[in-house]
């Protein structure tokens, strides 16, 4: 695990790949193969988890027994979903971080290393990363800022996008245009897509803490939060929810909740509870699909 995620393929004589993700078929594939690692995104881990009926139709525990390494990418794995598979499977899970421009993993956790739930673990080898200000001056450990990249996994530019790349890339550094902050330790942590900050009433809100937050309710089984026009405070804060199988809660309810573990200008004025998300073949949630 010390480069990148593609070392699993040098620890396993063979990789079982799927077209699509379905998590009934993968719990199956993991109990029939012996599956040892398993890499998903975010969505994927949380689709194992809340399949209905999974303890009946599969042998939960032939695949805790085989599972080794859990490794986790594309998205940031919210603290509370890491704790209930790492607790259900037996097993620990690596966040990595890093972008198609960089080849695509800039920094990774290691079991050599002190694992923190939330962090993406430390830069690779020959890879270093910063957090900077708005003038790109590096920060202080702990504070926010975003996080530039510079090393061999760089991209050289955009394929004939010379203003595309001269704005990605400035002084030597890879800009990701994404919001995170570095511990006393030299741990690095993604708070946020910049584009995705929400400014309500000139107050930041970074929707990924108040998911942190929301995925904590007994209820629910994912949610994405988001900021849509507000002619009052310019941004206003909506939660979008996924329920688990067989749970109850309404709108109202939630509001309540999150307002009784919130600050005022962050909790979420708008629910909605849908059936599903809007992905990418991938798994990612299409935040700018519930902008509407």
């Amino acid at each position: 695990m010390r480069d990148s995620t593609l070392s699993s393929f040098r620890r396993a004589p063979f990789a079982l790949l799927m077209a699509r993700f379905d998590p009934d078929a993968a719990l199956a594939a993991m109990a029939d193969y012996g599956v040892t690692i398993f890499g998903g995104v975010p969505t994927m881990y949380i689709g194992l988890l809340h399949l209905p009926d999974a303890e009946r139709r599969h042998d939960l525990k032939k695949i805790a027994s085989t599972l080794r390494i859990g490794i986790s990418g594309g998205a940031a794995m919210p603290v509370a979903v890491i704790g209930q598979f790492e607790a259900r499977f037996e097993l620990p899970i690596l966040e990595g971080y890093g972008l198609s421009e960089t080849s695509p993993v800039a920094t990774f956790n290691q079991l050599d290393f002190p694992r923190i739930p939330g962090s993406v673990g430390q830069p690779l080898c020959g890879v270093e990363v910063r957090i900077v200000d708005a003038n790109d001056q590096p920060l202080a450990d702990e504070q926010v800022g975003e996080v530039v990249i510079r090393g061999h996994n760089v991209m050289k530019g955009y394929y004939k996008k010379p203003e595309a790349t001269a704005e990605s890339i400035r002084n030597g550094w890879f800009h990701s245009g994404d919001l995170g902050r570095r511990d006393a330790h030299g741990n690095f942590y993604i708070v946020d897509r910049l584009k995705d900050m929400v400014i309500r009433g000139g107050f930041n809100v970074y929707p990924r803490e108040l998911e942190e937050v929301l995925m904590t309710h007994p209820a629910i089984a994912q949610v994405a939060v988001l900021g849509v026009p507000d002619p009052t405070h310019g941004e206003e804060v909506k939660a979008v929810i996924v329920l688990k199988a067989g749970a109850t809660l309404t709108a109202q309810e939630t509001i309540a909740w999150c307002k009784e573990r919130m600050a005022a200008y962050k909790y979420p004025r708008i629910v909605e509870i849908v059936a599903a998300m809007p992905m990418t073949a991938t798994g990612k949630i299409l935040k700018r699909a519930m902008r509407g």
